[in-house]
């Protein structure tokens, strides 16, 4: 087709409306719901502008990118509220169509309050396929936005010509990673250190972050250890017309039902649940004024869509200050609450551990303690839960784990190592129990002496803690130079060789200089007598654990199996590792 024709298509497709809006589900993993939905337009099916790279580049070489961004809008919100879907609204913008001169701002907005969508719902997602000159002229376009109502993300983080600049400059709520970093990120250590980094910046910058263009397991698996929480891509659902609503539908089951976190006590909020009937949009707000004068210990009400989800929440206080206005009584009298309910809440899943809604409800800026936060069950309400009470039960778990902590190290003793297995055997869960144990490290204290021996024990702690994912493994020490690591990433055998090489070079610092010359010390060995023993170095015997041999082992038998492994790890020479699978075991 030759450009005259396509032009002439595009045309066609402006003036008689023949885009196609679909929509691909973002996934909040820790709260496990759909966060909301990227829209993408779509020319005719037997159009060869049906591409949307296509679509668009010959809209630019037209001069109409304005144009079509604004009916490519139009059709995804109004196909956004015929099928009511839940959630925000996602819509692509380039900052080249917001900096042209002819661009009518408000339209938008107007648009919106026609299908009855409010602009809070709406993300402005800001595609940069072009270099940005004008940072002032785009950075008071988006804050028109932003005071508009709306939120603003950055996509396509990493691909742009200048999209650090652009996140440093407009401190967008949501950045979106290019696709580049998250394919084969699990074979790639450069893409995860890079995305490492993002997120460090992005918990500086209070934006949440969202890992696009899934398409395997494997990335998947990598990026929810790395504690991506927002996910799209392929892997989860691609674009559709009309997408699934329920999050059930859309994550891989091991990534719906994965477990709690193992060194946490409490495996589900249902510590936390406080059964407190909720309240629909259209309850008029004097019936939940009543509600809470009936109830002087009441902080919160869920407000419920039809479907019995979660869609705002009205809070004591702030129903209160509200009132408090001039006015304000007779103004709101015959009005609905979702008048005055507040669409920032916090909504959690009864399976979440209560760790995860620790940092959830840290990491919130405007958290204060009388704001109760939601519990569900497969996104459907069925209470409140209480920061106070979140707070009571993490002091609570850190003095019973002060109780049993190894009193040099501070690790967790013998009986939270023990309670670690069994939860692991219970939960079925797949992973790699180390135990690890210093070689040569008797001989060493009779040269050197306790106090150095325990700078040696400090050490392999501090290496140890460095080797795990706090949300997802665990560190103990059973006693002496004996220590119990738990690993569920995949790449254990990784981790494990850095340990080892790691610990051999920071015990340098340890010895005198002969015997770091010679590599070796003379000491007395268990019968008396004098011999040369290496120097320090791991023997770490690992158990495999695989989910369908759980059923078979207690924990008693399990830490059995990982003592065993660490007698055949010390019978070789040197730093060493030594397997047991529970499969072949």
């Amino acid at each position: 087709m030759t450009m005259t024709e396509q032009l002439s298509a595009l045309s066609s497709i402006l003036t008689q409306g023949g885009l196609h809006s679909l929509f691909q589900p973002i996934v909040c993993l820790s709260e496990r719901r759909i966060l909301g939905y990227e829209a993408l337009s779509r020319g005719p099916s037997n159009s060869p502008l049906h591409s949307p790279i296509n679509l668009f580049a010959v809209a630019r070489h037209a001069g109409r990118l304005t144009e079509l961004e604004i009916a490519c809008r139009e059709s995804a919100c109004r196909r956004f509220s015929q099928q009511k879907l839940d959630g925000k609204l996602f819509l692509n913008v380039s900052p080249e169509s917001l900096l042209e001169p002819q661009y009518q701002s408000g339209l938008t907005l107007k648009l919106l309050q026609n299908l009855g969508i409010p602009a809070s719902q709406v993300v402005i997602e800001l595609t940069e396929q072009t270099p940005t000159d004008d940072f002032q002229l785009l950075y008071n376009a988006l804050h028109h936005y932003r005071d508009m109502g709306f939120s603003i993300a950055l996509d396509d983080l990493g691909a742009g010509y200048s999209s650090l600049r652009l996140w440093s400059e407009l401190r967008p709520d949501y950045v979106k990673i290019d696709r580049h970093f998250i394919d084969g990120i699990h074979l790639d250590a450069v893409k995860r250190e890079f995305v490492g980094s993002i997120l460090q910046i992005a918990k500086a910058s209070r934006a949440k972050v969202i890992a696009e263009g899934i398409e395997l397991p494997e990335e998947l698996s990598v990026l929810t250890e790395m504690g991506v929480d927002l996910v799209q891509g392929y892997l989860i659902c691609r674009p559709q017309e009309q997408p699934p609503k329920d999050v059930a539908q859309l994550l891989p089951g091991q990534v719906l039902n994965s477990l709690p976190v193992l060194a946490d006590e409490v495996t589900d909020l249902g510590a936390l649940l406080i059964e407190q009937p909720a309240v629909t949009g259209d309850t008029a707000t004097p019936l939940v004024l009543e509600a809470f004068r009936r109830q002087a210990n009441l902080n919160s009400l869920a407000v419920l869509d039809d479907q019995q989800r979660p869609c705002g929440i009205v809070h004591r206080y702030s129903l209160s200050d509200a009132l408090l206005k001039p006015f304000a009584t007779e103004l709101f009298a015959r009005k609905p609450i979702s008048r005055l309910m507040s669409e920032d809440f916090l909504a959690v899943e009864l399976t979440q551990s209560l760790q995860s809604v620790s940092r959830l409800l840290t990491s919130r800026a405007r958290q204060r303690i009388e704001e109760d936060f939601i519990i569900t069950h497969q996104g459907r309400y069925l209470g409140l839960g209480r920061v106070i009470d979140v707070l009571k039960l993490i002091t609570e778990q850190k003095i019973q784990q002060a109780r049993y902590a190894n009193p040099l190290t501070l690790l967790p003793g013998n009986v939270p190592i023990q309670q670690c297995l069994a939860r692991l055997l219970q939960q079925q869960r797949q992973a790699a129990i180390c135990y690890v144990d210093i070689d040569s490290f008797k001989p060493f204290n009779d040269i050197y002496g306790y106090a150095r021996g325990d700078e040696v024990l400090l050490c392999l702690a501090q290496c140890l803690n460095e080797r795990v994912d706090p949300s997802r493994d665990f560190v103990g020490h059973i006693g002496g130079d004996d220590f119990m690591l738990v690993l569920s990433s995949q790449d254990w055998q990784q981790r494990l060789a850095v340990l080892l090489e790691d610990f051999e070079k920071q015990c340098r610092r340890f010895y005198r200089s002969e015997h770091l010359e010679a590599g070796c010390f003379i000491a007395h060995n268990r019968l008396g007598q004098r011999q040369e023993f290496p120097l320090l170095s791991l023997s770490i015997g690992v158990v495999q654990l695989r989910p369908e041999t759980c059923a078979e082992l207690d924990a008693d038998q399990l830490a059995d199996l990982a003592s065993q492994a660490k007698h055949h790890a010390k019978e070789i020479d040197g730093a060493s590792m030594y397997l047991i699978d529970t499969a072949a075991a």
